[in-house]
C-alpha cells in the first residue's frame, strides 16, 4: 500500500500536466482549424517534422537551415495569426468569470421583424452584430449613423435605389452605428462557388472578429446566420430568433459586481488583444 501511494505521489503531477497540455493543444487545434490560418498550421507542423527527421538522420546543413527558420517562427506566428490570436484572446476575455455584462439589451424583436420584411421583399442585406471586438478596424469604408434600431431605417438603408444599399450595417447594443460598410471577404478556397459577395463578406468578417452576421439573399430571400466563419444558410426565422437569443444576448445581461481580481485579469487580456491589433495591423 505504501508503495502504491509512493507511485501515485510521483506520477500525479506529470499526469495532470499531460492532461492539461492535451486540453490546451486540442483547443488550439480546434480553434485554428476553423480559421483561414489552418493551412499555415499544417505547414508549420510539416516543417517541425522535417526538422526532427534531419536531426535523427544527422543532416547538419538542413538541420541548421530549419533551426534558423524556427528562430523567426515566434514573430512570424504573431504576424500571420494576428486576427486569430486577437479573437482567441477576446474569447478568453468573454469567459463568464472574466466578462462584465453591462451592455444594454438589444431590441431583438425589431431586428427580426426587419429581417422578415427584407426576406419577404427579397431585399439583399448583410447585418453585423458587434460583440467584444470592434468591427470598425475591419471595415474598409462606411458611414457613421448612430441611430436607434428600427424596421423602417433598415429597410431604407437596404432599399435597392439607396446609395448605401450595397454595403453592410453594423449594430452595437441595439443601435445602428455604421452603414454602407465594406466587410473583408474570406479567402477560404473550399467554399461553394454559388456563394455571393454578401455571404463571403459575412464569413470573412466573422473570421476576423467575434461578431455575428445575418445575411438576406437578394435572389431567393433566404436568411443566413454566420458566426466564427461558420455559415448556416436558408434557416427559418424561428431558428434565427433562437440563435440570436442564445448568441447575441450572451454577455449582455446584468450580473452581480465582479471580484477586482477577475476585473484585472479581464482588462489584462483585452490590453494584450489591443496591443496585438495596434502593433501588427497593416497600415
Amino acid at each position: 500500500m505504501d508503495k502504491l501511494l509512493e507511485i501515485i505521489s510521483i506520477l500525479w503531477r506529470p499526469c495532470v500536466e499531460i492532461f492539461a497540455l492535451a486540453i490546451v493543444i486540442y483547443y488550439l487545434f480546434y480553434f485554428f482549424q476553423r480559421t483561414r490560418g489552418w493551412p499555415v498550421v499544417v505547414g508549420f507542423l510539416v516543417l517541425l517534422a522535417l526538422t526532427l527527421v534531419t536531426e535523427l538522420t544527422n543532416m547538419k546543413v538542413l538541420a541548421w537551415v530549419l533551426e534558423t527558420l524556427f528562430a523567426f517562427s515566434a514573430l512570424a506566428i504573431l504576424i500571420l495569426f494576428q486576427p486569430e490570436l486577437r479573437r482567441l484572446l477576446a474569447e478568453l476575455g468573454n469567459l463568464p468569470m472574466f466578462s462584465q455584462h453591462s451592455a444594454p439589451q438589444p431590441n431583438l424583436e425589431i431586428l427580426l421583424h426587419a429581417i422578415e420584411r427584407l426576406s419577404k421583399n427579397r431585399t439583399g442585406a448583410i447585418i453585423a452584430l458587434e460583440r467584444t471586438i470592434q468591427i470598425a478596424p475591419e471595415v474598409e469604408s462606411g458611414v457613421a449613423v448612430d441611430a436607434a434600431l428600427s424596421t423602417e431605417l433598415l429597410e431604407t438603408l437596404f432599399f435597392q435605389n439607396s446609395p448605401m444599399h450595397d454595403g453592410g450595417v453594423v449594430l452595437k447594443s441595439g443601435r445602428i452605428t455604421h452603414a454602407a460598410c465594406i466587410f473583408p471577404l474570406t479567402h477560404r478556397p473550399n467554399l461553394s462557388a454559388s456563394l455571393g459577395t454578401r455571404h463571403r463578406a459575412a464569413i470573412g468578417l466573422t473570421e476576423e472578429t467575434d461578431a455575428i452576421a445575418v445575411v438576406v439573399s437578394e435572389e431567393t430571400g433566404g436568411i443566413s446566420f454566420c458566426e466564427a466563419g461558420e455559415l448556416k444558410q436558408n434557416i427559418p426565422l424561428a431558428e434565427l430568433q433562437q440563435l440570436l437569443e442564445t448568441r447575441w444576448r450572451v454577455g449582455q445581461k446584468p450580473v452581480q459586481p465582479e471580484s477586482p481580481f477577475f476585473v484585472r485579469i479581464r482588462e489584462h487580456n483585452r490590453a494584450i488583444a489591443k496591443a496585438f491589433e495596434s502593433t501588427f495591423k497593416p497600415k
